[in-house]
């Protein structure tokens, strides 16, 4: 007799969560969540909307495990979701990570959606997916930001696999879409007309009907790293491309500036962000 070869034990968490407007402010009206995915609710500042701190409390995912993440906010309520720390994509055996996160703001809506920056080790394999359905008069201010290797200990992610894509709907009819695959990420990170040996790739997305109003604040915000432009109606777009920190640190500079001049909130990051 052969013995069968061991099977690792893998990590499938998932959250659901739904804000809902009560004239007095926006409160959590649902919330389910599965190991290793938790929800904390930290006290907001003062003027800030209710925050729901994303927690992977595996500390990381490796290949086959997968995180599910669905967040509602109802008509005129506004929420902030974002992540405590880096995500961390460990080196795979052979399955792939999947991260699969849907958001949806109804009428009147104002969703921040601002993890911080996921790391991909060398040889991870990941395929994310961010869904995004929005009312026509609700407002959206989204992030990621992807660093390829473990950047403070020389590594690359030179080998392994990434498939990340963003579908953008209002009112269920398909706005935006964006997809970033890499099948042989040495070299397309590498290459002059790829990513150009850049450390670190981060997205600053505004979506409302007032997005083109906001282009130029884009623009002075992007800096010699980045670039903004409008792909489509309703729809306004930053991107920075670079060393790691001085990409999260324009990341960092540009949320409270959005935050501020765009929707009318604090101009401060979230506290998760800085403590």
């Amino acid at each position: 007799m052969t013995e069968s070869p061991a099977r690792h034990q893998r990590a499938d968490g998932e959250a659901a969560l739904r804000f809902e407007g009560d004239g007095l402010g926006t409160r959590l009206r649902h919330l389910h969540q599965s190991a290793p995915l938790r929800v904390l609710f930290p006290r907001p500042e003062g003027g800030e909307p209710p925050l729901g701190a994303l927690v992977n409390t595996a500390g990381g995912l490796a290949g086959g495990d997968a995180l599910r993440i669905e967040a509602s906010l109802g008509p005129g309520a506004t929420a902030t979701l974002c992540t405590p720390a880096a995500e961390k994509v460990y080196r795979s055996l052979g399955p792939e990570t999947r991260i699969d996160t849907a958001l949806r703001a109804e009428a009147g809506a104002t969703l921040e959606w601002l993890p911080q920056e996921t790391i991909l080790f060398d040889r991870a394999r990941l395929r994310r997916g961010l869904s995004i359905d929005l009312a026509p008069d609700a407002r959206l201010l989204a992030c990621e930001m992807l660093v390829f290797g473990r950047v403070a200990r020389g590594e690359r992610f030179r080998q392994g696999r990434l498939h990340d894509g963003w579908r953008l709907r209002v009112s269920g009819a398909l706005r935006w879409a964006d997809a970033l695959r890499l099948d042989d990420p040495g070299a397309a990170i590498d290459a002059r007309f790829g990513f150009g040996g850049a450390e670190a790739f981060a997205t600053l997305l505004y979506a409302a009907p007032d997005a083109a109003t906001h282009l130029p604040l884009l623009r002075d915000l992007a800096g010699p790293l980045g670039a903004a432009t409008v792909p489509r109606e309703g729809i306004a777009l930053l991107r920075w491309l670079g060393a790691a920190g001085p990409v999260r640190a324009a990341l960092a500079a540009a949320i409270p500036t959005c935050r501020a001049g765009v929707l009318g909130l604090p101009g401060a990051l979230p506290r998760l962000w800085v403590t």
